[in-house]
């Protein structure tokens, strides 16, 4: 992985600091070409499986190339129909009918129908680890009674499973039904419904999709996406200030400056805080981790409100104790209890539960496990993503203080996710699921159900941890749909979570985002929230990329 040279990193703080590019603004793209950056990544894999892990196949192939039946967005709290053009609840909790769309042609021109959806779901049942979401779990059957028609059958009720069948991706059946291997299948030359479709270039550093010809969005100008590979946040800031890529999704530090002051009438970045909160993942099968009294300790220790300001220059807060963002603000116990509070900073307290589990300070002054050996823990971050590195460096600081020895590990993108999906870490920083509400969290974080062996990929619980207490919860709120009792049920989740510790909050995540429309417009704004601007939030960059318009050319600036 090439990670940024000092000189580079010497560069982008003159940037940062002067408001200034290192070169003028390109001016030479070609018509209808949109440079877009979401993965980062040092080379490109040809690889557009919509069912493998983030990092594994190229984006948007979950979101662009192919789709789903639905679209929900925080933006909005409502879901758009995509694929299908109604849903309804036939038994509450229990049976969920969806009507596809009469209109939707594959990008080969064969019509898209039910049992391509049907088709779809019983692959992912004979794979189980193209089963990323865990439907299985939960459906029982899937039938396609007639061309336009799909019936999902739940083992139990389970109210929110619109979102997990609706976020499926769908795939042709007269195109997989051939695939040997699906888990392994590259998917090279996809046939999909999405927007974009054909691959007309692919190299190592570069590739792009043309548009689909047959979508039903019709021309927009915008006729292929081009995706540059950079490995850090860095060059990517350096890139969006010369005006070289249309939309990206990374963090910017000092965007005022970095970028928007480049060229204010185009340069534009919106990053609402409605999504997930990012926590530091504790390990909970890896010893002293194990411990709820170690994890709140090391929590403890951690002061949030620097990690805010020096990680993320303060785009976003020190995250609330029930690590729900403020997308969830009417679901959240407010004020907890004092007693449940582990989620600020008090390095005192800390070093008191470190004594009182059995971990004192050698003659070293640092901690030591019972058997008298060193405490020392390893954090593992994602080395380009520049506001995590910062945010584990200020974490591994507050950790030491206290007399853990903490060492700040970086990998490339890809081997990060795949050694904390399997559980091969210790501490590690990462997201949580969100959703419509705070069920898909909680569940992400303490189902016993979700918890994979060490060495088998998890969907979502990372951490392994295992909370039966949460898990009777869950299967309450899966068989209601009352809203009342979802708001009760989620009360009492968030006190086992306060209780048992099973991740720690650090700040919930700006939705990153920043567009350049010199070239191409209707992107969503402040002022036009239809969805986030930031490409990240898996399924609805779809809704923005059938937005979008490419500027005339004589018109642009």
């Amino acid at each position: 992985m090439n990670h940024p040279t000092t000189s580079q990193h010497a560069v982008f703080s003159l940037v940062v600091a002067a408001g200034l590019a290192c070169a003028p603004p390109s001016h030479d793209r070609p018509e209808g070409v949109m440079v877009v950056v979401q993965e980062q990544q040092s080379a490109w894999l040809r690889n557009f499986n919509p069912f493998l892990p983030v990092g594994s196949s190229r984006w948007p192939s979950a979101a662009g190339v192919h789709e789903p039946l639905l679209i929900y967005s925080p933006m909005t709290g409502d879901y758009t129909p995509w694929l299908a053009e109604s849903f309804r609840w036939d038994v509450p909790a229990e049976q969920l009918t969806f009507r596809l769309r009469p209109d939707v042609l594959w990008s080969d021109g064969t019509p898209l129908t039910a049992q391509d959806v049907a088709f779809t779901f019983s692959l992912i049942q004979a794979h189980k680890a193209l089963d990323q979401g865990g439907v299985w779990k939960l459906l029982a059957a899937v039938d396609a009674p007639d061309t336009h028609t799909v019936t999902f059958r739940f083992k139990e009720p389970f109210s929110p499973g619109l979102l997990e069948v609706g976020h499926t991706p769908i795939v042709p059946e007269h195109v997989w039904s051939k695939v040997e291997d699906p888990v392994t299948f590259t998917n090279p030359d996809p046939v999909a419904s999405g927007p974009f479709t054909e691959v007309v270039r692919f190299e190592s550093q570069v590739f792009e999709l043309g548009r689909n010809p047959h979508h039903r969005s019709g021309p927009t100008g915008v006729e292929r996406l081009r995706f540059p590979a950079f490995s850090s946040n860095d060059q990517i800031t350096l890139a969006l200030a010369q005006g070289d890529i249309d939309w990206a999704g990374a963090f910017v530090p000092a965007v005022e400056r970095s970028f928007i002051g480049r060229d204010p009438d185009n340069h534009h970045a919106w990053f609402p805080i409605v999504g997930d909160t990012v926590f530091l993942y504790p390990n909970t099968t890896v010893a002293p981790l194990d411990q709820p009294s170690v994890r709140k300790a090391i929590s403890l220790a951690i002061d949030r409100e620097k990690v805010v300001q020096v990680a993320m220059y303060d785009y976003t807060v020190p995250a609330h104790p029930t690590g729900l963002s403020d997308g969830y603000a009417e679901w959240r116990i407010d004020p907890v209890p004092e007693a449940s509070s582990w989620v600020r900073h008090d390095p005192a307290r800390a070093e008191q539960m470190l004594d009182d589990a059995g971990f004192p300070r050698g003659a070293d002054g640092l901690r030591q496990n019972p058997d008298g050996t060193p405490l020392t823990i390893e954090l593992t971050i994602p080395a380009g993503w520049s506001d995590w590195v910062r945010a584990a460096r200020v974490i591994a600081r507050d950790l030491r203080a206290i007399g853990i020895d903490v060492r700040v590990q970086g990998r490339d993108f890809t081997a990060w996710f795949d050694a904390v999906a399997r559980g091969e870490f210790s501490l590690s920083l990462g997201w949580a699921a969100s959703g419509p509400t705070p069920y898909r969290m909680y569940r992400t974080l303490m189902d016993p159900d979700g918890v994979e062996p060490i060495g088998q990929p998890a969907a979502g619980n990372w951490g392994r941890h295992a909370s039966p207490r949460a898990r009777a919860l869950l299967d309450a709120f899966e068989r209601t749909t009352d809203r009342a009792e979802h708001l009760r049920l989620a009360h009492a989740l968030q006190a086992v979570f306060l209780e048992e510790a099973p991740a720690l909050p650090l700040f919930p995540s700006a939705s990153w985002g920043e567009a350049n429309t010199r070239w191409v417009t209707g992107f969503p704004s402040e002022a036009n929230p239809y969805a986030r601007l930031s490409p990240n939030a898996f399924p609805e960059p779809l809704l923005v990329l059938t937005h979008l318009q490419w500027r005339d050319t004589e018109a642009a600036p």
